[in-house]
Formats: C-alpha cells, structure tokens, sequence
C-alpha cells in the first residue's frame, strides 16, 4: 500500500479515534446495534428521494413471479425500517429478516405507511442462516444494501438461492468499489477501515457483482450506476435480479 494512502487511513482514524477505542473495548456493537435503526430511518427517507427511478425501474416487474395461487410471496433479507415497502406490488405477502431486533418499532411504522403490503412475520436471524425458512418457499427475495455489510456472501447468496422457489427471483440493490482510477475510489480506500466501524461493518471496496456471477443462479442480471451522490463514497451501485 502506499504511504500517502497509509498516512491518509491514519489521520482519519485519528479523527475517529474515540470509536476505534470503544469497537477495540467491545461497547461499539451494542452503540450501533442501537443507534442505527434510528440514523437509517432518516438516511433512507433521502437515499429513495434520489433512488427512488432505479428502485421504480427495479421492482417494475416483481408481480411476474407471482405463484400459481396469484399470490406473491416475498422474503427481504435485512429488511431495516422497510424502505422498500413502497415499491412492492399490492397484495404480495411479506417476510422480514433481520439480525438486529431493533429495527422493529422502525418496520412496524413503515408497515402501518404502506398498508398494501401483506405482513407475515419479523424473525431476527442473519441471511447466511435462517433455517426458520422453509427451502422453496419463496417467489421473491430482496436484499438490498445488505451485502455490503455481510463477511459470508456466498454463504447468504446460497441461502437466498435454497429458500427461492424453482424459478423465483432474487432482487438486489448494492453499493460497490469504484473505477480504481477515479477520485471515488481513492476516498473509498482511505475511508474504508474507518467506515466499517461507523456503519456496521460495511466495506466500501467490494466487488459485489463477481460474487453474483460465480453462484448458483442460472440467470443474472445487472447494471452498474452511479447514484446522484455527489462527493459520496457510495456512489457507485449495481441493481438487478437473479433467476433460480
């Protein structure tokens, strides 16, 4: 690694200096397990403002994956406070999933706001194990800013892939690495070992699409975008969908 970008990661740890000593304590967990249903709330009423076209263009098509019964059964992984609710079709049935437990009052509010959604349950497990659902039980499986965050992706991609029904669709929306020729980039690499601590273990410099193209989904499909975020370090995205 080069000094200027070593010297660079020291500084800004050195500005966040009080955080990396409370993680390395252990009490910086249970602070952000706490306060970031609370931050995202407000964060992603702005994040759909400004995605609110790409995730439209995203889920456009969702009802097409409907079971024979017409019903349309979804499963989202990391459901937060529910900023996709608004963009489901009417009438589909709902199954959250979330390792943290307090996104809950969050989620409930957002259900309350979006009374064409169908809810079935809220269960606190991590998307690489959630044998409370059943394999092939599902139409639809979002996860959306998720991956991100997630140490095991093949581990959670594999789950998603066991609980979809033969031919059902998985739906993402992820912030990945950037051109590692541009200025995004090197705000990503210097932002990195910081960021993870602030934001709940996201990394900013993931290759999220290489993982979709090595797993056990017949069909992918995606597009890399950049989000209207200017000066963000999570400007650039993928979107898409993957067929079972």
């Amino acid at each position: 690694m080069p000094l200027y970008i070593l010297f660079c990661q020291i500084c800004i740890a050195i500005i966040a200096l009080p955080i990396h000593i409370l993680y390395m304590l252990g009490l910086w967990d249970p602070i952000a397990k706490k306060a970031m249903p609370y931050l995202l709330n407000r964060i992603t009423k702005t994040y759909n403002k400004y995605m609110k076209e790409y995730k439209k263009e995203l889920f456009s098509n969702l009802g097409d994956f409907k079971g024979p019964s017409g019903n349309l059964k979804v499963l989202e992984l990391g459901c937060g406070t529910g900023a996709n609710f608004q963009f489901y079709p009417s009438g589909c049935t709902v199954t959250c999933v979330d390792p943290n437990p307090n996104f809950r009052k969050y989620l409930t509010k957002s259900l309350a706001e979006n009374d064409h959604v169908h809810f079935e349950d809220f269960l606190i497990a991590p998307g690489e194990n959630m044998p409370q659902v059943a394999s092939g039980s599902m139409d639809v499986v979002v996860c959306t800013l998720v991956l991100c965050s997630v140490e095991n992706v093949d581990g959670i991609l594999a789950e998603i892939h066991r609980v979809l029904k033969p031919g059902g669709a998985y739906y993402f929306l992820e912030h990945v690495t950037a051109d590692p020729s541009s200025w995004n980039y090197f705000f990503q690499i210097i932002l990195n070992p910081t960021w993870r601590h602030i934001a709940d273990g996201c990394k900013l410099t993931k290759e999220t699409w290489k993982y979709l193209e090595k797993s056990k989904f017949s069909d992918v499909k995606y597009k890399h975008v950049l989000a209207p975020f200017k000066w963000s370090p999570v400007r650039p995205h993928i979107y898409g969908f993957a067929i079972k």
